[in-house]
């Protein structure tokens, strides 16, 4: 119980909102990475690439010091993902 209570009382509100935020731009672009890989756009490919290494490592170093970090996470990554697959359908 005791370290549950330590996870909760070193989880922070910002944090957790700039984790998830990240996670909505890192699967945003990791959707946007395979559509430019299928089109073989390198430039555009290792750009995207690029930009979602440096932000995952945000993530990770945030939710390996907390694992209560993983829940804005995933959500972000659902938002993410969810955002960019629904824009590519319309488009269509």
């Amino acid at each position: 119980m005791e370290k549950i209570f330590l996870l909760y009382s070193g989880f922070n509100w910002f944090i957790a909102l700039g984790v998830m935020l990240s996670y909505v731009i890192i699967d945003g672009l990791y959707a946007r990475y395979t559509l430019e890989v299928v089109a073989l756009k390198p430039f555009k490919s290792a750009t995207i690439g690029a930009g979602m290494h440096f932000l995952l490592a945000y993530g990770v170093i945030n939710y390996t010091e907390n694992w209560l970090y993983i829940f804005p996470l995933v959500i972000g990554s659902w938002i993410g993902t969810y955002f960019i697959v629904k824009c590519e359908k319309n488009k269509r």
